[in-house]
């Protein structure tokens, strides 16, 4: 999408980089001269991803679990040794599942806003002290889900992600004395691996909601994405768009 050298010298991280949007939006940095790390939880979808990414530029792929504190060190040790900077940090790994609010379980509530939410929070707050505050630079970049007009069917995350919303609005403005942007994705219903969460007949009908009316795709998820953590959106911070096919303007997202 931009020129070959938009990110040359430029060192990006990925989490949740294995598949899907993330996947994408790797491949769109690799594809403009970005050195890449990529990570997630499962090393074997890590490793695919890491052997495909690397015909389009160098990437490294490290296994961390957005929860975990010392898997997070590791992962900024890892990158330190490997590249001596990070300049972008896209907080795309998550996760959650379909729940009507009166039927989900103690355990699923905290399990969703501990990885939605306090794993962005964890990972953004290491990759700033480590890398960003210290270069007095840097770009994140988080990617949410469509809340406009809340999540019915799935209260967990609308929390979580409206948690991370805000604390993108927050540190844009309290680290822009260091010069870091931080602003977010909201994307709507995304043709990728993260529907196989979802029953059939949860899915049954969207495009039909959606003006649009089809479904997104990774890459186009991932065009935004690109671009906003590059020298051409240098004086956007603070700002959530959406990539929806105007559906959180229209429709219902999931019957419930």
């Amino acid at each position: 999408m931009l020129q070959a050298n938009v990110f040359s010298q430029q060192v990006a991280l990925v989490t949740g980089g294995g598949s899907g949007i993330g996947y994408a939006i790797a491949s769109q940095l690799l594809k403009s001269g970005a050195q890449v790390f990529i990570s997630g939880r499962k090393e074997e979808k890590l490793q695919k991803a890491q052997e495909s990414l690397s015909q389009l530029g160098t990437c490294h792929y490290q296994v961390c679990d957005i929860r975990d504190s010392a898997q997070i060190q590791e992962l900024v040790a890892f990158i330190r040794e490997k590249a001596g900077r990070l300049d972008i940090l896209v907080n795309n790994a998550g996760g959650q599942f379909p729940s009507l609010a009166e039927d989900m379980a103690e355990k699923g509530w905290n399990a969703v806003i501990n990885n939605n939410l306090n794993g962005t929070w964890y990972m953004t707050q290491a990759m700033a002290k480590a890398f960003f505050i210290p270069q007095k630079q840097g770009s994140i970049l988080n990617i949410i889900v469509n809340i406009y007009r809340g999540v019915p069917g799935m209260a967990h995350t609308g929390a979580a992600r409206a948690g991370v919303d805000n604390l993108t609005k927050t540190l844009a403005v309290e680290w822009s004395k260091y010069n870091i942007r931080v602003n977010a994705v909201a994307p709507g219903i995304i043709q990728s691996s993260g529907l196989e969460n979802y029953p059939p007949e949860m899915l049954n009908g969207l495009a039909e909601t959606i003006p649009m009316q089809r479904l997104g795709t990774t890459d186009e998820v991932a065009w935004l994405s690109v671009f906003l953590v590059s020298p051409f959106a240098s004086y956007i911070t603070g700002e959530t768009m959406y990539v929806d096919g105007g559906q959180r303007l229209h429709g219902q997202q999931f019957q419930i």
